[in-house]
């Protein structure tokens, strides 16, 4: 097929794919599926190999968000029954840390409802960070907090956080439609603000929300423009209780279309499948590790994921190995500028900062 030739040689390259051709690779049928998956599994291996990074969630605060957005079961006026609570001390979240290392965590994310952090929540956060690092060292530890103020991500990079999350979602013309809490600028800037602070940049989307194919070529090109480290690519897992309790719009093959796309468009990147994988790839799981270089490992934030062991023997089956803490996990030309990005924010950054 010209096209998927086309998008290999041009990822091999990392040149950018035109839109036209982003949604080309979403409009192949079922029966080219396979075909798409060769042809992006291609580039995924030409900068990343077959290691596959693991990650591990830690929910610091649960429930209670003010915010409106509808995919979540953490919103305000949200009927979902999850777990709720406040703060977890630095001690309770070092030790669920600790499990996630222990399963092959490369990263730990530290993630909190609400609209933002205060500034004591971010000296919590710090707090948390020397804990989680008195453990395990090397692990590297990225924040997800909402959207940050002046200073904050500043703060984060002094206490020894690498990465900050902070996701786009949809794209800008639908993100009225799933939150009026805040808007997509506001996401951006604050994606842009954990750049220019020395933070790694993770930034990705929600499909399955009733988008059309133009919208999530819209949103990966956006996340392209933003020149993200890491790209989490969730798929709506529609709670109930929420507005989009209806919207189960996606199958299996669709999935792999989706990150086949998102590969292609954003080659060097490391891309992350994230929450809604076991719902709606269930068996094709393994045939999406040939397009993405990381997952998480056990349960997210509200929901439960697949065990951890069953992840490591479907990596260990599909032929796949399990990245190291020794291991670079972008290609070197990204992981320079990573650096260089860092030590031009801060020249004093604690160990794997």
């Amino acid at each position: 097929m010209d096209l998927l030739d086309s998008l290999t040689a041009k990822g091999l390259r990392r040149e950018l794919p035109t839109r036209e051709e982003a949604l080309a690779v979403l409009a192949t049928t079922d029966d080219e599926v396979l075909d798409v998956v060769a042809a992006a599994g291609r580039v995924r291996r030409q900068w990343f190999g077959r290691r596959v990074k693991l990650n591990y969630l830690v929910n610091l605060k649960s429930g209670l968000c003010p915010e409106d957005c509808s995919y979540c079961s953490q919103r305000l006026g949200s009927k979902a029954e999850i777990l709720k609570y406040t703060w977890l001390k630095p001690d309770e979240a070092a030790a669920a840390a600790k499990a996630g290392v222990a399963g092959g965590a490369k990263r730990v994310c530290l993630v909190a409802s609400g609209r933002g952090p205060t500034d004591r929540d971010v000296e919590r956060v710090a707090e948390t960070v020397d804990a989680i690092r008195a453990e395990s060292e090397d692990v590297e530890v990225c924040a997800c907090l909402g959207l940050l103020s002046d200073g904050q991500a500043a703060r984060l990079r002094e206490a020894g956080v690498h990465a900050y999350n902070h996701n786009l979602n949809t794209s800008e013309a639908t993100y009225g439609d799933i939150c009026s809490t805040h808007d997509f600028e506001d996401r951006v800037g604050t994606v842009k603000q954990a750049q220019a602070a020395g933070l790694s940049a993770c930034s990705g989307l929600i499909a399955g929300m009733g988008e059309s194919d133009a919208d999530l070529v819209d949103v990966v090109f956006a996340l392209r423009e933003l020149n993200p480290d890491s790209v989490p690519v969730n798929f709506l897992i529609p709670f109930e209780g929420t507005p989009l309790a209806k919207e189960w719009n996606l199958t299996p093959q669709r999935c792999l279309r989706i990150l086949a796309m998102v590969r292609f468009v954003c080659p060097d990147v490391e891309v992350r499948l994230a929450g809604g994988r076991e719902v709606h790839l269930r068996t094709l799981q393994p045939l999406a590790l040939h397009l993405v270089n990381s997952i998480f490992l056990g349960d997210y934030l509200t929901s439960e994921g697949q065990a951890g062991q069953a992840d490591l023997d479907m990596i260990a089956d599909a032929g796949f190995t399990v990245e190291g803490a020794d291991e670079a996990t972008l290609p070197a030309e990204r992981e320079a500028a990573v650096t260089v990005r860092r030590r031009g924010a801060g020249t004093d950054l604690p160990p794997n900062a």
